[in-house]
């Protein structure tokens, strides 16, 4: 089998497993010890709440997130067309899935031209750190980024997840370096993302250092990709040994609280496991620019446009009204102040 016929195959079988199975992390996201406080008198007006703000030199309309998910196969094109159009009428911003198979197979690459769709959203290419290891430099990250004429490139993190795979590539070896001179080479902005187990204050330090632009902590409490591999596999070995993971991973308030001091002047997007406007909100409040979200999208976008468009409409509603109900008229004001310890959290 072709190598690109085996990423191909790959992303059908994540695609599947994520839509049919139970791939929930063991972790809960920590986002349950906080709350926001409610003020019944917040002196404002709902309408009055502003959600918009500038990132990368884009004026960015609500502070939400399309995580990263699909691409490469008919139905992740399909799914991606829905969270496109989607994110242009509600006005979030988008990550698509890793490009790899499509830079490997230039036939894939239609799965993930979502700009025709989405001209006006802040749009992110996507591509494993690891492949810097494995001959991919500044061209094929161009490429990348050209590919959806995106306005930054995520680099993922995916150790655990290549350690699990038969076919995983496991060498992790200097990428800080390559990330570093990549930055320079490149001349936009580089984010790099976990896939859900969250990022380290260690790892932060060195990709701030690096120049990396933004974090996204991707913490654990959502998808766990041990479990999603655990489905895949036919061997019992290999399924087995993805189940003693299921509890892995830095839950995704605590991976945000160690990372924003990090990353102070920089910014910080969370995702992993938020599934409601309210949790955003609490991400926000702990210094995160953008809460990403990837399975409440996902099932939407297979199901169609509009219950596409509807979900997002009802997270950044929630987000809105969380705001608006602890008294913050905008996002500046959405902070730390805002929160209290959760007593009655686990």
């Amino acid at each position: 089998m072709r190598k690109d016929t085996q990423i191909t195959a790959r992303k059908e079988d994540h695609l599947r497993v994520n839509l049919e199975e139970d791939v929930a992390s063991g972790v809960a996201s920590g986002l349950e010890a906080y709350r926001l406080i409610h003020q019944a008198l917040p002196e404002l007006a709902l309408d009055e709440v502003e959600l918009g703000q500038t990132l990368f030199g884009m004026q960015q309309r609500v502070p939400v997130l399309v995580s990263s998910m699909t691409g490469g196969t008919e139905r992740a094109a399909r799914i991606n067309r829905h969270l496109a159009l989607a994110a242009e009428q509600v006005g979030l911003a988008m990550g698509v899935g890793s490009q790899r198979a499509a830079i490997e197979n230039p036939e894939l690459a239609e799965s993930f031209r979502v700009r025709k769709f989405a001209p006006g959203i802040l749009l992110f290419a996507n591509l494993g750190a690891v492949q810097l290891n494995a001959g991919y430099g500044v061209d094929e990250c161009r490429r990348a980024v050209e590919m959806i004429d995106a306005n930054a490139l995520v680099l993922h993190l995916n150790p655990l997840q290549e350690a699990l795979q038969p076919e995983g590539q496991t060498d992790f070896r200097s990428l800080v370096e390559k990330i570093a001179a990549l930055r320079v080479k490149l001349g936009l902005p580089i984010i790099v993302k976990e896939v859900g187990w969250g990022i380290s204050v260690e790892a932060a330090r060195l990709l701030y250092d690096a120049g990396v632009d933004a974090l996204d902590v991707a913490g654990a409490g959502g998808t766990s990709w041990s479990q999603v591999e655990m489905h895949r596999q036919s061997d019992p070995y290999w399924a087995q040994t993805a189940v003693a993971f299921r509890d892995w991973g830095i839950p995704t308030a605590e991976s945000l609280r160690a990372v924003k001091p990090v990353f102070h002047d920089r910014p910080v997007f969370a995702s992993g496991g938020l599934r409601t406007g309210v949790e955003i909100a609490k991400c926000l409040a702990l210094g995160a620019s953008l809460g990403g979200m990837a399975g409440t999208f996902l099932r939407a976008a297979d199901e169609s446009l509009e219950a596409t468009v509807r979900t997002m409409q009802m997270i950044v509603e929630q987000v809105r009204i969380a705001m608006f109900a602890c008294g913050a008229r905008n996002l500046a004001e959405l902070n730390a102040d805002k929160l209290a310890i959760n007593l009655k959290a686990g």
